[in-house]
Order: structure tokens, then sequence, then C-alpha cells
């Protein structure tokens, strides 16, 4: 079978076992990429990689502790393809992917963005059963779902999540690729959602070329990157005009963590075991939402969590970190 003209990227620190199912699940595509480029944010290559039909290169990122931005930008830069297709070391590829996305991506421009489903623990125990995702999987809660067929138009650049994408080459280019000034956890997406919106690339959401995200512990928000959130945020003010990441910050807030002073973010302390047990994602949840933890920060019960009223007081509340102005 002819191999298209894609190269599938992801980065990766630690995440082996991850990182293996990544590779699995890209050897049983139905149409197989050219290639899969790693950009590998620790010392040491991966070794003992699954064998797949295509070759597997790694391209070493040195710098910051958790260079996110500059790590995508570099296993672009070393793709050899004109399509790009981005999945998160913790996401399996079901075997459409690559079919999907090059069907989705004819005659169109811009950013296309794939499904994420979330599988609960102990999925992958038995190894990649794609009938077994599909039953057990399901989607964030917080996250739009894909239009029931062919593509559909994203009118909010704050939707994009790196987790599942895919671009043009000409169109990476035109974008820029990441922000490398963003570095730790926190706010490259924002930027990155946004600089197309500002250069007139559309974003749009995609039905199939599905990912599956393994399960692994978390924490949302993301109290243990707490400093690198707040630095992000006043990185994209100083860009945009105002901040992202509101409702984490907002949440943070709550917790006694930081408190705005004239328009600043002033971190008051650093996050305890209470802090990380009240974030962390539970066993029994397939992914890590702020929403959960904010509604239990507040008082609110399951009866009022999802309503519009507690949706909009959420909304308004977190505003006040958008901008310096008090």
């Amino acid at each position: 079978m002819p191999h298209p003209d894609v190269s599938v990227l992801t980065i990766a620190k630690g995440r082996a076992a991850h990182l293996a199912n990544v590779v699995r699940g890209l050897a049983k595509q139905t149409v197989p990429p050219r290639e899969m480029v790693v950009g590998v944010m620790q010392d040491a290559p991966y070794g003992d990689l699954p064998p797949a039909p295509f070759p597997v290169r790694q391209v070493q990122v040195t710098g910051a502790a958790l260079p996110l931005a500059a790590a995508r930008n570099a296993a672009a830069l070393a793709a050899v393809a004109d399509m790009l297709m981005f999945v998160d070391v913790d996401c399996i590829p079901d075997p459409r992917f690559v079919a999907d996305y090059t069907a989705r991506m004819a005659g169109r421009r811009g950013l296309f963005m794939g499904e994420v489903m979330y599988l609960p623990g102990g999925a992958t125990d038995a190894g990649l059963d794609w009938d077994r995702f599909a039953q057990v999987a399901v989607r964030h809660s917080d996250r739009q779902g894909p239009p029931a067929e062919g593509v559909a138009r994203c009118e909010d650049y704050r939707c994009f999540w790196s987790l599942n994408f895919a671009m043009s080459r000409d169109d990476w280019t035109a974008a820029g690729g990441f922000d490398e000034r963003y570095v730790g956890y926190g706010g490259e997406d924002t930027d990155f959602g946004r600089t197309l919106d500002a250069r007139g690339l559309p974003i749009w959401w995609v039905a199939g070329a599905r990912v599956y995200h393994q399960y692994h512990p978390h924490a949302m928000p993301p109290v243990h990157h707490i400093a690198s959130v707040v630095r992000n945020a006043d990185l994209f003010a100083e860009k945009w005009g105002h901040r992202t990441m509101e409702h984490w910050l907002y949440a943070f807030q709550l917790m006694g963590l930081i408190e705005k002073r004239r328009g600043e973010i002033v971190i008051l302390r650093e996050p305890d075991d209470r802090d990380m047990d009240l974030c962390r994602q539970q066993a029994h949840q397939p992914y890590a939402n702020t929403r959960r933890v904010l509604d239990m920060l507040q008082g609110i019960g399951a009866e009022a969590a999802g309503d519009a009223a507690r949706a909009a007081e959420v909304k308004a509340a977190q505003a006040q970190f958008l901008h310096a102005a008090e």
C-alpha cells in the first residue's frame, strides 16, 4: 500500500508506554503515514519502540524543562511530508486517523481538529482493542462534539487543543508555528489559535480522525504548573491585550493560591497535598475537569452544576483575570 505524503508528529517526555501505543496505533492504519517524528524532551532517545511499516525518527529538543512549543516546532521542521498530523503522546490514533484527515483536508485550508475520546483506567492493559475502545471511551463534557460527517467551521479560536490536529505544511508555515516563548505548561495552544485567527486561517472540527486518550492520573486545574500558568497568562496579555486560562486562574484564587493586586497576579503560596488531592483526577474518572473543582470549592451540587445560570456565573467570575485593570 502506498504511503500518502503524511508525517505524524508527537512530542514526549517520559511516557514510554504511551508512546509505544501511539506507534502501535499508527502501525495499524488503513492508510499508513510516510513517517513518524517524535520531538524528544528528555536527555535520552526512546529505545525498543514497536516495529512499524514506516520510519520513526526522533528529534532531541533541549532547553526549558517542558518546552512544548519548541518541541512541536522542531518535529514539524524535521518532517518531510506536506501534510502534518499532530497527536499527543497519550493519544492512540484510531486505524482511520490518517485516512480521515487526508479526506477531510482535501481542497481546504486551515487547521483541522479530529475527535478525542477518553479511555478509563485499564482499557489498554490487554492491548489495542478498537471495538472495546469505542464502547468504553467517553467525550469530554467541556468540548464541542464533532459534526455528524465531514467538517464544520469552528468559530472560536479558544477551542483549539493540540491533542489532535492537522495542517498542510504551507498553512503551518503561514501560521509561523508555536511561539517558543511559552515554556512550561499552559497558554501555547490558545496563542496558536489566536494567531491563526489573526492571520485569517480557519479552524475546522472534523468527523473522524479519532484518537483515544490513554488514562493517566492528571490534575485540573494544573496546580503543579501554577508558576508557568501565571507566567504564560501574562505573556499572552503582553501579546494580545488580555490574559487567557482565566478558568484556571479563578480556581487558583478560590484555593487561596493567588490573588490579583492592582491588576497583577501574585502567587501567595505553593500548592500543598490538599490542593493536589482536590484537583487530582480520581481513578473512576476518564479525565480531569476544572469545572468539577470550581463546583466543589463553591459548594455547588450536581443538580445546579450544569445549568445555564451556573455557567454564566462562572464565566463572569473568571473574567476578572482577563485584564490587568481593576
